[in-house]
């Protein structure tokens, strides 16, 4: 005898919208409400009519079985969500290495302006070079005309 075949994927997604649901305050209370409503009937309406009897077996069971299949579904979507959750951390650590990568590239680059621009001449340098040049050539100038007066 064969199985039937299913799609894990399908399943998976399934199986995470149950146990989703059941992580809600709306199925508390509406697990809290058939609850009560179980045992109202079986309490309280004619002997005749009450098909689960005090001692409550027949809801035991149903909780039972209910509890059987929740916890390896709550299972099955943890383990899913723990994929997605590595799948998304492998992710982050490789984009975290490839911004690293590029900080680390521009941090070079920077250094290599900054001593580029070391060898450059700035507006200040050139401006105190230029003064400097005057000066001596205005010194040169002065000295040439006390020649030229001695002379």
């Amino acid at each position: 005898m064969q199985l039937p075949r299913f799609d894990p994927e399908a399943f998976g997604r399934w199986s995470e919208s149950i146990a989703r649901y059941m992580g809600t305050a709306k199925f508390i209370v509406y697990m809290t409400v058939v609850i009560a409503a179980w045992f109202a009937w079986n309490t309280l309406a004619p002997e005749r009519l009450r098909f689960d009897p005090y001692t409550f077996t027949f809801l035991t069971l149903i909780l039972s079985l209910q509890a059987s299949y929740a916890a390896p579904l709550i299972l099955l979507a943890q383990n899913r969500q723990a994929d997605r959750d590595r799948l998304t951390m492998e992710e982050d650590r490789r984009r975290a290495a490839m911004q690293k990568a590029d900080t680390e590239y521009l941090t070079r680059e920077i250094a290599s302006l900054r001593i580029a621009l070391g060898e450059v001449a700035t507006r200040d340098f050139l401006r105190s070079e230029l003064n400097r040049v005057a000066g001596e050539l205005d010194e040169a100038a002065l000295r040439r005309e006390k020649r030229a007066r001695t002379e």
